[in-house]
């Protein structure tokens, strides 16, 4: 088992499989003052982004929506890692953000997602830009 490093690379299909999987990401935004801030969520992926769910005037989402420079890790096991450095390329609101965050609802907890009087969902589409996988 080694990590291997790819720039600028695409997801593969384990990549994929792996964010769509039954894990849960680190996800690390940038604060004001250009330290990491790390939150840990669920996480999923397109074809060619990796895709992340919050809320509107979350810490994540304001350093996000700021410096879109974030980077995602994923673990299977010890031994089956995928951390991807990333650019978020798009910030979604409406009923898209709100179909996504129900699909993760059932795929987590096996419920469907139940919306919060004046809340505002934000998907977040992350074009990744460095990946390092462990497997």
């Amino acid at each position: 088992m080694t990590a291997a490093s790819t720039a600028g690379s695409a997801l593969t299909p384990e990549d994929r499989a792996l964010l769509r999987g039954d894990v849960y990401a680190w996800f690390v935004t940038l604060d004001d003052d250009g330290s990491p801030a790390a939150s840990i969520l669920w996480v999923d992926a397109d074809e060619t982004h990796v895709l992340v769910n919050t809320a509107e005037g979350r810490r994540k989402e304001r350093n996000a929506s700021r410096d879109p420079r974030v980077t995602v890790a994923v673990q299977r096991d010890p031994y089956n890692w995928l951390s991807i450095e990333g650019v978020v390329d798009e910030r979604v609101t409406g009923p898209d953000a709100e179909s996504h965050i129900d699909a993760l609802s059932r795929r987590y907890d096996g419920e469907p997602w139940t919306p919060v009087a004046g809340q505002v969902r934000v998907l977040f589409k992350i074009r990744p830009v460095r990946i390092v996988r462990y497997e």
